[in-house]
């Protein structure tokens, strides 16, 4: 069940529950009446109402999976009735206070508003006529029309207050499903945006990102009713002042831009009013075909780094629609920066693992292809004068090119995506041992606690990939002679250990995953695998280890 749907719930129960109470309070009222046919007929209308009341909140519970509740018209009618039989106004004042706020709950305050003061209104009538209040006493019938309606007022406020409450829960509950690092930054701001959008009946709502890193403003953009996968425009970061407004700080609507143009706006550090607002200068505004527009500020890292814009609104904007605007950016911002952070680190790990393949085919097989080059070069001039040693040139030629081929089927099997699965880990990371202690002269030992590992696939897929390239690191830059695996498992949680004797990391100490973010230290694809299952990364130096713990629960 989603939390909005929790929270829905709940208020019903309140209307359902307070059903009865209010019911058995009004009985109560009507027994203190002096006894009469008014009274007994009161009482026992009330003692059946009662019975309905508790009735309906056994069968409400029985029928909560399809969301059905007892109709506000039929408390209504029982109101009426009752309105009609009561020996005194004084009882009625109970069920009226209920429909006030059970209406402010399900109906709004719009709505409630006017039902509350047409029922006081009547409520008092009732009272006038019935003597309690005489018509010369047109003070005290004031005062007394003013009071009830200010009771009925009151709760149905509180009704519609938990109303709203209930629905920017559910809204927020909506948005915070869109911001989902599983399903990627692009479809992420394409339902984000959407669901904008939808909201505030807009043709068209932006995001804006500043990267400084790459020094660039990425655009995505959205219209109203379009599901194709957003392809973010890139430019750069002179556009700054012309799409970013010159006033990051500022919380920005225009409902018009022509002339001296039609808006408002504060500065979203203290609420003070902006006398000159910032404008959207000519081109952008016709490069966005803008007319009218919303626009508030994101963060990362307590700097504002970025804009929302919602465009061309159905109807004007007001204030509320901006406030709630700026509610929605102060409520996706960690999440925005989650996403725009997860992104940045994938793409440095694939920049790395780039840097990573070009090395290692620059220093292996592009280096022999050379050398063979070379030799091929010489071995043509000495062919006439000496063939039996070309002959013999050539088979050691052939061969290095056989063992280099090798290497490259190797390295293009290692790029490939690998399926692993918990049942299978061990068995693979048995076989990558073999084969590690016959390609290279480190001894290896490799520990496993458990040969039955019950952690999910995913898990196991990034386990493996981080241990194997741990191991190719090892091999090419630690100058071990012995390396030590260790993996465990227990009910909570999942450790791989990897240890070696070579000379460590180009840094002393022991760090986790994020200091070695901070330091821009570190293999980067090994913390973006560890990242990605939720591990804990630790990396220690001098002599080398890394351990990687993956919870499990």
């Amino acid at each position: 069940m989603s939390p909005n749907q929790t929270d829905r719930q709940h208020f019903e129960r309140q209307i359902v529950f307070a059903r009865p109470v209010i019911i058995l309070l009004a009985l109560l009222a009507v027994l203190e009446q002096p006894p009469s046919r008014a009274t007994r007929r009161s009482a026992s209308f009330l003692v059946a109402y009662l019975i309905v009341a508790l009735l309906v909140t056994q069968i409400e519970r029985l029928l909560s999976n399809r969301s059905w509740h007892l109709p506000l018209a039929s408390d209504l009618l029982a109101l009426g009735f009752f309105m009609y039989i009561s020996p005194s106004t004084v009882p009625v004042w109970f069920p009226y206070m209920f429909i006030c706020y059970a209406a402010g709950i399900r109906w709004g305050l719009d709505l409630t508003l006017p039902l509350a003061g047409a029922l006081s209104l009547t409520l008092v009538l009732l009272t006038a006529v019935e003597g309690e209040i005489h018509w010369i006493r047109v003070v005290a019938w004031l005062g007394l029309t003013a009071g009830t309606f200010a009771g009925g007022a009151g709760l149905a406020f509180l009704g519609d207050r938990n109303r709203r409450f209930a629905a920017q829960i559910e809204f927020f509950s909506r948005i915070s499903a869109t911001m989902q690092v599983d399903q990627g930054l692009a479809e992420s701001l394409r339902l984000f945006l959407e669901e904008l959008a939808t909201t505030f009946r807009a043709e068209e709502a932006l995001l804006l990102y500043r990267d400084t890193d790459l020094e660039r403003i990425f655009l995505w953009r959205l219209k109203a009713g379009e599901s194709e996968r957003l392809v973010p425009e890139s430019m750069p970061l002179s556009r700054t002042d012309g799409f970013l407004l010159d006033d990051m700080d500022a919380t920005i609507c225009w409902n018009s831009l022509s002339g001296p143009g039609s808006g408002f706006g504060w500065d979203r550090r203290d609420g003070r009013k902006i006398k000159n607002l910032p404008r959207l200068p000519g081109p952008a505004q016709q490069e966005l075909k803008v007319g009218s527009f919303m626009t508030v500020a994101f963060e990362q890292e307590g700097q504002p780094t970025g804009r929302i814009f919602v465009t061309n609104g159905r109807k004007p904007f007001q204030k509320q629609d901006l406030a709630w605007l700026e509610s929605i950016a102060a409520h996706v911002g960690p999440a925005l920066e989650n996403i725009f952070l997860l992104r940045h680190l994938r793409a440095r790990a694939i920049e790395a693992e780039r840097s990573r393949i070009a090395r290692d085919l620059h220093d292996g097989i592009l280096q022999t292809l050379l050398s063979i080059e070379i030799q091929l070069d010489v071995l043509r001039r000495r062919l006439p004068a000496t063939p039996e040693q070309a002959a013999s040139s050539i088979a050691n030629l052939q061969q290095t090119v056989k063992n280099e081929g090798a290497e490259l089927r190797k390295t293009v099997t290692d790029l490939r995506p690998l399926r692993v699965q918990s049942a299978d880990l061990v068995d693979l990371m048995r076989g990558f041992a073999e084969r590690y202690r016959n390609e290279s002269t480190i001894a290896m030992d490799l520990l496993i606690d458990s040969t039955q590992l019950r952690a999910p696939d995913r898990v196991c897929r990034e386990i493996f990939q981080i241990y194997r390239e741990a191991l190719n690191n090892i091999k090419k830059h630690a100058k071990a002679s012995h390396v030590v695996v260790k993996l465990s498992q227990d009910d909570s949680r999942l450790v791989l250990v990897v240890d070696d004797n070579g000379e460590g990391f180009s840094f002393a100490g022991r760090f986790s995953g994020d200091e070695l973010d901070r330091l821009r230290l570190g293999p980067i694809s090994i913390k973006e695998r560890a990242r990605t299952v939720g591990g804990v990364l630790t990396v220690e130096s001098t002599p080398g280890r890394l351990t990687i713990e993956v919870p499990l629960g």
